[in-house]
């Protein structure tokens, strides 16, 4: 097949000629093509439009298009060409796969749909969509990607299911997020919100209705089988899952703690909401506060009855469940939070300004077997703090100055119950007149771990230590022995002798 250039070169070169082989030797074609593109110009056909040439497989076309119409275009090629050999075709399956192709694209160019643009409202759609999210130590996470459709506003939260009270605390936050309440919420068929389908009718889940009565929404749902009816959504979840998710082409790293994928989420959401969206023009944060304007007020108390039965936080930061014993954060002592059992979990909701949220998840045990997290209670007081000496008087300050070995001292004369702790104090002070101070210091050091805390025992340890010489070590040789002689035996037996005589 030529293009376009070259049969216009073919066709010049005939007009200046008037001969097709003088044509075709000037153009570097055969002469049969010259004449087949000038007798089309002729004939007002497109140079471009190649003649169908009969084909052995022509006569069997008639099948080919009753197979691919009956699979709606879904049969594959090689199957179509088993039953085509089997009524006799003894051509290639090459040409059966490309015979296959030409009805497939005819097919689709007759049955495809053509849509029209949605031109959004402001103040009536807010969609919602799920993704998988990353891995949180070997759990897996999912993202709660919601989009209002015309502002093109995103909110985006991280939770570890997808239950009923966790789609409450959701939208809740969502909406709080927003600042107002739409018309409509879309969302796919999942059983949280549609329980079956009846003649293509979606049958919504009671307590989803009572949950859309309460924010003052209408819950729909898209078509099955049909994600174009919700496609801004998926769009959110396809951008968000590409900057959160860890992958091998955006390298990013796993998330320690589910607090660093929450963190990483309000970053997301923050960054792109304040820049400029490609189809609006315009940043999504502005456009928000715009659409405001036409949303529904939010009501003061969010939908609690799905987060499960209320708790009072006691002092301990604790919550009793069946006779159990579950911590929360310290933060939440003396207000009230919902626990529900999610399979073998308890999960404790509280709700916050910003819209309800996971606090707590523990796993569920039985009375006797407390449930308590280090992470909800703030770091412990260092108690080796309550055994270092504070002076509290001048005689207690100028004892301690004297050093380690002084505070050691007291200590461990304190744990022995030593008689005169004071007056033992005061000597070694006046002592310290006498000898230097780091003198006292080690002698008093030496008591503390020698345990000697009686009469006098200060004073002998410091004088052993300040006349104590230091001398070299001495390795004694072969002929000194620790074991005594034996002379003493050498007059054994001799006294006896004599009385005899």
């Amino acid at each position: 097949m030529k293009n376009s250039r070259e049969i216009m070169e073919i066709l010049e070169a005939y007009d200046l000629t008037g001969s097709y082989r003088a044509a075709a030797e000037l153009a570097g074609c055969d002469h049969h093509t010259v004449a087949r593109y000038v007798q089309a110009r002729a004939e007002g056909k497109s140079p471009t439009e190649r003649q169908h040439r009969a084909r052995p497989i022509d006569e069997y076309l008639a099948k080919i298009e009753e197979l691919v119409v009956n699979s709606h275009g879904r049969i594959r090629a090689d199957v179509v060409h088993r039953r085509i050999t089997a009524m006799g075709f003894t051509g290639g399956e090459r040409t059966t796969r490309r015979v296959v192709a030409e009805v497939k694209a005819s097919l689709r160019a007759g049955s495809r749909r053509v849509y029209r643009p949605w031109i959004t409202e402001p103040g009536l759609w807010l969609q919602w969509d799920w993704g998988e999210g990353p891995r949180i130590g070997g759990r897996r996470t999912s993202l709660w990607c919601g989009w209002l459709a015309w502002s093109r506003f995103r909110v985006v939260i991280p939770v570890f299911d997808k239950t009923l009270p966790t789609i409450v605390a959701c939208l809740d936050t969502t909406l709080r997020r927003i600042g107002g309440v739409p018309a409509y919420a879309l969302t796919d068929n999942e059983k949280t919100v549609t329980t079956m389908h009846v003649a293509n009718i979606a049958v919504r889940n009671p307590e989803i209705v009572e949950v859309a009565r309460h924010y003052g929404l209408t819950i729909r749902t898209c078509l099955p089988a049909d994600p174009e009816t919700k496609g801004g959504s998926e769009a959110t979840v396809r951008i968000a899952k590409a900057d959160l998710v860890p992958t091998d082409a955006n390298l990013l790293e796993q998330y320690p703690t589910f607090g660093h994928l929450e963190a990483a989420c309000r970053d997301f959401c923050e960054e792109v909401n304040t820049r400029v969206h490609r189809a609006t023009r315009r940043k999504p944060a502005e456009a928000l506060a715009e659409e405001r304007g036409r949303l529904h007020p939010l009501p003061k108390e969010p939908f609690a009855v799905a987060f499960g039965t209320t708790r009072r936080v006691n002092w301990d930061a604790t919550i009793s469940v069946e006779g159990v014993r579950y911590s929360v954060p310290h933060q939440l002592v003396d207000t009230r939070v919902w626990a529900r059992f999610n399979g073998d979990e308890l999960i404790v909701t509280a709700v916050a300004e910003d819209g309800p949220a996971e606090v707590a998840r523990h796993d569920r045990s039985t009375p006797g077997s407390p449930q308590i997290k280090d992470e909800h209670y703030p770091p412990r007081e260092d108690k080796e703090g309550d055994r270092t000496p504070r002076a509290n008087s001048a005689e207690e300050a100028a004892f301690l100055a004297l050093g380690p070995g002084a505070a050691s001292w007291l200590i461990e004369a304190g744990a022995a119950g030593a008689r005169r702790v004071k007056s033992k104090m005061a000597e070694a002070v006046a002592l310290a007149k006498l000898h230097s101070a780091a003198d006292v210091d080690r002698a008093l050091g030496s008591a503390a771990i020698a345990g000697r805390f009686a009469e006098n025992d200060l004073i002998r340890i410091l004088t052993y230590q300040v006349g104590l010489e230091t001398v070299e070590p001495t390795r004694p040789s072969e002929d000194h022995s620790l074991q005594p002689g034996t002379s003493a035996w050498s007059n054994f037996g001799i006294a006896d002798e004599k009385e005899e005589l």
